[in-house]
């Protein structure tokens, strides 16, 4: 069977296919206790769209969920540090 091409408009988001997330419910990303955020951390370790995914939510300010192996404090403390590097 012959993969369909990504259109273009939807190049910015092609890393989604190949992210190990696929096979788990949304819900197991945005847990609701450090046990779960582990849990999920887990699983982004070993992902190969990892770093794509955590420049995602860095890009677009997700609040909320585990992506590309941060929780929503982690992100934020990324984005204050680029920030703080930026203004250095």
């Amino acid at each position: 069977m012959d993969e369909q091409p990504i259109p273009d408009y939807d190049a910015e988001h092609a890393w989604m296919l190949s992210g190990l997330c696929r096979d788990r419910e949304p819900g197991f990303f945005f847990p609701s206790d450090g046990v779960g955020v582990d849990r999920a951390r887990r699983v982004c370790a070993t992902c190969p769209v990892q770093a794509d995914c955590l420049e995602y939510a860095l890009r677009y300010r997700i609040e909320h969920g585990v992506w590309g192996g941060a929780s929503e404090r982690e992100r934020r403390r990324i984005l204050r540090s680029r920030r703080a590097a930026v203004n250095a």
